[in-house]
């Protein structure tokens, strides 16, 4: 019987997570418009997550490190766009 590791827990809650950006980012890029998206949320938003990629880099936790590596990625999007047409 394969027996349920934490990991596959962490790769799920991490896909899940990753995956609640990817409208938004889809949205803000087909519409060009951020006049709806909070700077204050997104730039903190990435801070958090950037220190989750940080810890995960310490502990060594491949689906912390691969999740908040794809969200900053996609947070930061967001931002650029938000910069990009202000």
């Amino acid at each position: 019987m394969h027996k349920f590791q934490p990991e596959t827990l962490g790769y799920i809650a991490g896909a899940l997570t990753t995956l609640s950006l990817v409208p938004q980012v889809i949205q803000v890029y087909r519409t060009r418009s951020t006049k709806d998206v909070s700077l204050g949320m997104f730039a903190l938003f990435s801070l958090g997550v950037l220190s989750w990629l940080l810890y995960g880099l310490w502990i060594d936790s491949t689906p912390v490190i691969w999740a908040n590596a794809i969200t900053l990625a996609l947070a930061l999007s967001v931002l650029y766009a938000k910069w990009r047409w202000r």
